[in-house]
């Protein structure tokens, strides 16, 4: 299985552009800040993911500083890359305040 479910905020955007066989792409960067309980202890982790959205999913109007939840499964960036990328599957945008209180 392959699955990931992720909170954030887009902090890098790249413009929309299409792949050869005329499908919209677009690949933006995610932040994500949250406390998480590991070991019975606290933790606070930061992350960013590189992430993109294929089709209607990246016609959907995503600018940076837009909170988001993302599901998709990851993949390498390329057959020779080791970088994994978030391949978005659905999408669901967050109120930036409730975010802001996981901080």
């Amino acid at each position: 299985m392959n699955s990931l479910v992720i909170s954030g905020v887009v902090v890098g955007l790249q413009p929309l552009r299409y792949t050869p066989a005329g499908i919209a792409l677009l690949s933006f960067v995610l932040q994500h800040v949250s406390e998480q309980t590991e070991a019975g202890l606290k933790r606070k982790v930061e992350c960013e993911v590189q992430a993109v959205a294929l089709g209607d999913l990246a016609k959907s109007n995503i600018q940076l500083g837009l909170a988001i939840k993302a599901k998709g499964f990851l993949a390498k960036r390329s057959a020779k890359s080791t970088q994994l990328v978030l391949h978005i599957e659905q999408l669901q945008i967050e109120k930036l305040e409730a975010n802001l209180k996981n901080i």
